[in-house]
């Protein structure tokens, strides 16, 4: 690596995103893996879909050995300026409204969980009973 990095914007990483010209962002450094596609033991495809993005999060998740971490350094073309990077939202879910919306009072639905098997029961009896007498 040089005294000096250039500095790249996302935008300028996502312009090489072409098996021809392949860059991608991994912790801060950006590098040109165009010559490594074929070699990738995942696929070009992994790192064709890396571009465009910081790949920190694909890249750390694998598992990557020590020895491929020293490869990266040969594909160093750069440093990428953080502030081009979108920040990580937290996904907060939303607030799930609570089942009884129409605020029917908790006795009527406790009544009607109660009758409506009972009368769903004695019509069967009855129907039972029908069909066995006539």
């Amino acid at each position: 690596m040089g005294d000096e990095a250039k500095i790249f914007t996302l935008s300028e990483v996502s312009e090489h995103n072409q098996a021809h010209d392949c860059w991608i962002v991994i912790n801060g450094k950006v590098y040109n893996v165009t010559k490594f596609l074929e070699d990738h033991p995942g696929g070009d495809d992994v790192l064709l879909s890396s571009t465009g993005k910081d790949a920190t999060d694909d890249f750390e998740d694998v598992g990557h050995s020590e020895s491929a971490r020293e490869m990266m350094e040969q594909y160093y073309v750069g440093e990428i300026d953080p502030t081009t990077i979108p920040k990580k939202v937290k996904y907060t879910p939303p607030k799930q409204p609570h089942y009884n919306q129409d605020k029917t009072s908790e006795f009527i639905i406790k009544l009607l969980q109660f009758l409506v098997p009972l009368a769903i029961l004695g019509l069967a009896v009855g129907i039972r009973i029908y069909t066995k007498s006539g």
